[in-house]
């Protein structure tokens, strides 16, 4: 609701054949989605198809804790993303 309430679209899934199809929907069907927010438990399950995306610079996918907290999956993606740019880690432990 939150993400409604700032004016952006969301795409509610209740599995993770849902979220795969919402998200090849998302990536191959338009250049409208240069963001893309997924929370942490339901990209797990993604992580092959997110891999997809990482070196790409759009749609950049982003990973955010569920209801349930985080699992530290988006701490970790951009710790690496950082690194692959940077070329070191500068985020720290």
């Amino acid at each position: 609701m939150g993400f409604k309430a700032l004016g952006l679209e969301t795409f509610a899934v209740e599995s993770e054949s849902e979220a795969l199809a919402a998200l090849r929907k998302l990536t191959r069907e338009s250049d409208d989605y240069a963001i893309i927010y997924i929370e942490e438990n339901l990209a797990s399950a993604l992580e092959h198809e997110i891999a997809r995306y990482k070196d790409n610079p759009t749609p950049a996918i982003i990973l955010i804790p569920g209801r349930e907290g985080s699992l530290g999956l988006g701490q970790s993606a951009l710790r690496a993303a950082v690194e692959r740019a940077v070329g070191t880690n500068i985020l720290g432990d």
